[in-house]
């Protein structure tokens, strides 16, 4: 068994600084991750070579660089460092690449004026693009960033497509399959399609963006509610074909709010200016997509044309891929929640998964690209031990980890941590797990089932439960992985593997967080999470 030697202790946050115990901890436990096990220097990270570079004394660190922490949190993390830097900090810090940048590339294409668009950041929402619109004012302000000496290398090729948003293929939907059974609350769908003529490869950990298109009755709705008829032209087409495919119904973007103030007079003008700022004067703003923003201010009818360049692009959604390439060559699957709710009277659709599970035939090409993973992926050494954490559809990339191990002979151990509300008809790719642990290529299995029982039961209590047997792993070596909800499930793995640490490690509380914060620098803790 190999050992791991024991992290200094390093209290680099004064009690006195205004965080809490948790918050300091955790800082305490990032910043230690800037030196390695023996007190020596770690290498300057990509943001830290960019600071470098840019030579505005910034020193590179990211503390905010944490899907966990709210978007106020991490401006005030980013406060006195330079605007290019705050602008990173305004990200969701997922770097999930589905702006087609790392949250710090985005920052920096924003900065050096490269990228115009400020409404990229998905996962963000409008509480990013408003931060953003807000620094980008500061930016008009700002001193030009210093001149980089030409590249003497030669240009760059063109990606082929399907390698970027920007530049998507066309794959061939080819099935869905229901995973949950009768009684589940639940609507989950694997989803197949075909790659062989489209000319694009991934590996294991890989993501693929989906260019879904908005549901017929919800464009015939809003149609309906301006007064227009669905063959009005506008940008050389139909309007109800735009509405379809090129625009986003939902949330409502704050221009739209502001063309609707220039058509009409009074409180509701005022309303609407104040929902154009982020204010929420009838404590309604988080509920309103497209159509309830019409309905709320009736009467207002804006031209077609007016009316779609005030809505922002239908970006594509991101999945993680859960097959392999090497298993089903020529083949794509994925792993999809059908996303349905109530608000009032009116039942909302996700729109990427709506479409995949109901809207879309099989033989129906779709526009899709392969986003490669940002530090998510097997460990080149195929002997390495991995823990796997996914609970619900966050076991997508862990059943393409599983199947690729598999179609390799990997040697390596394989535990798998996976949970949802109930056994009898939420157990995702049952058969295949069993089959998976009978051969031995799953070498451990742990479930966690939240209503089964009366006291709801997660994936991170049964990680305490076998904490001994987690840390023998670890200490074996084991990569850990993560992929699921970023606000609550990611954090308290984490938490989980903190406590886990300080018990069976023999660890104070700081020295468990810095022994994670090691882990995740030696990218021995690998998160994809949304």
């Amino acid at each position: 068994m190999n050992q791991i030697v024991q992290p200094p202790k390093l209290d680099l946050i004064p009690d006195t600084a205004p965080f809490s115990l948790e918050q300091r901890a955790w800082l305490n436990g990032f910043l230690a991750g800037l030196v390695s096990l023996d007190g020596s220097p770690m290498p300057l990270s990509g943001e830290q070579n960019a600071a470098a570079m840019a030579g505005d004394g910034d020193d590179g660190a990211a503390p905010w660089h944490d899907q966990t922490i709210a978007i106020a949190e991490r401006m005030k993390l980013a406060e006195g460092r330079p605007l290019r830097r705050r602008m990173m900090a305004a990200m969701a810090q997922q770097d999930c690449g589905q702006c087609g940048y790392n949250c710090n590339d985005y920052a920096e294409a924003l900065f050096a004026r490269k990228e115009a668009r400020l409404n990229l950041c998905s996962p963000g929402g409008k509480d990013t693009a408003r931060m953003l619109k807000t620094l980008a004012e500061e930016l008009d302000h700002a001193p030009a960033a210093p001149a980089q000496p030409e590249p003497t290398t030669a240009p760059a090729i063109a990606a082929p497509p399907g390698r970027s948003r920007d530049n998507p293929a066309e794959a061939i939907f080819l099935s869905r399959r229901r995973l949950n059974k009768p009684g589940s609350e639940k609507d989950t769908w694997h989803v197949e399609f075909d790659l062989s003529r489209s000319g694009l490869d991934y590996v294991a950990g890989d993501s693929f963006g989906v260019f879904a298109h908005n549901d017929p009755g919800l464009v015939d709705q809003i149609i309906a509610t301006l007064g227009a008829s669905p063959m009005t032209e506008v940008r050389g087409r139909p309007l109800s074909d735009v509405l379809r495919t090129d625009v986003s119904l939902s949330p409502v973007p704050d221009t739209l709010f502001e063309l609707i103030s220039f058509l009409t007079g009074g409180a509701a003008r005022e309303k609407a200016r104040a929902l154009a700022q982020g204010e929420d004067p009838d404590g309604d703003a988080a509920n309103l997509d497209v159509l309830a923003a019409l309905q709320k201010f009736t009467g207002v009818r804006p031209h077609p044309e007016a009316f779609v360049e005030a809505l922002e692009p239908l970006q594509p959604r991101l999945y993680s891929i859960s097959s392999s390439p090497n298993a089903t060559p020529g083949r794509l699957s994925l792993t999809v929640d059908a996303v349905r709710y109530v608000i009032g009277k009116r039942k909302r659709l996700g729109v990427a998964s709506t479409c995949l599970a109901e809207r879309v035939n099989p033989g129906d090409a779709l526009k899709v690209y392969v986003q490669r993973a940002h530090g998510f992926g097997l460990p080149a050494d195929p002997a390495v031990p991995v823990i796997m954490v996914g609970p619900g559809t966050g076991i997508a990339p862990f059943r393409s980890f599983l199947h690729e191990r598999g179609a390799a002979k990997a040697p390596g151990r394989n535990w798998l941590f996976f949970g949802h509300q109930r056994s009898d008809c939420d157990f995702f790719y049952a058969d295949e797990l069993k089959t998976m642990k009978e051969s031995g290529l799953l070498t451990r299995l742990s479930l966690a089932w939240s209503r089964d029982s009366e006291q709801k039961f997660y994936v991170q209590d049964r990680m305490r439960e076998v904490g001994r047997e987690l840390w023998a792993w670890l200490a074996d070596g084991a990569h850990v992985y993560v992929c699921g909800d970023a606000k609550r499930m990611a954090k308290d793995v984490e938490r989980a593997l903190v406590d886990i640490v300080a018990q069976y490690g023999a660890r104070s509380t700081d020295e468990a967080v810095a022994f994670i914060g090691e882990l995740k620098r030696r990218q021995r803790y690998q998160q994809d999470v949304y």
